[in-house]
């Protein structure tokens, strides 16, 4: 990998995953399959997420200005390249059948595609430190949005259980991911720190 890593998917078995770089070109590992990348292309903006479709047959990327990639049995349901941003977007999260997906901006700004709800967002309030990343709920009928202090933003069916948001921690948070349940989640930091909340176990850290 010689350009910086961008995101990381989980396949639907857990036996696998998928890790981007910032140019777009995707490293499968374990079961997870290889269907194309946009590697060696010119990128208007780097990719900075990788999302995973239900059957495990597909995935999506993202890059900074809202573009899309869609590999395998990822469908295209629109993107916001073209668009006028207030922040880059920083990542992505797709509707639990893979009709649809949102894509988050650094200001908390949410913008939904295909069958995904828009529930609402921190976009245009003032945020102690950037959003970077988000997590669908099993129902798809909402999301969690998480910034770099560990701060915690719960729309639709999305329950708080907890966040780091004013918490002094050594390395801001990259991203979440959410229990299977829903009720609860997890919080990673950029030195592999680990922090639960709800029915989120905790099984170690780097």
């Amino acid at each position: 990998m010689t350009a910086p890593r961008a995101g990381v998917a989980a396949s639907p078995t857990g036996q696998g995953s998928w890790i981007t770089d910032a140019a777009g070109t995707v490293y499968p590992v374990g079961n997870a399959g290889f269907h194309g990348d946009v590697a060696g292309a010119a990128l208007a903006e780097p990719v900075v997420a990788v999302a995973a479709t239900p059957s495990g047959a597909g995935y999506w990327l993202a890059a900074s200005d809202g573009g899309v990639f869609s590999y395998g049995d990822a469908g295209f349901h629109g993107s916001a390249a073209g668009l006028p941003l207030n922040q880059p977007v920083v990542g992505m999260a797709p509707t639990p059948d893979g009709g649809g997906y949102w894509l988050v901006a650094g200001d908390g700004g949410v913008f939904s595609f295909g069958n995904a709800g828009f529930f609402g967002s921190p976009g245009g309030m003032p945020l102690n430190q950037p959003v970077v990343g988000m997590a669908a709920t099993p129902s798809g009928q909402g999301y969690w949005l998480v910034a770099a202090d560990g701060g915690i933003f719960a729309y639709g069916d999305a329950g708080f259980f907890g966040s780091l948001g004013g918490m002094p921690i050594n390395q801001p948070v990259v991203g979440m991911a959410p229990t299977p349940s829903g009720q609860g989640y997890w919080l990673v930091a950029s030195d592999g720190g680990i922090f639960t909340y709800g029915d989120a176990g905790f099984f170690g850290s780097l």
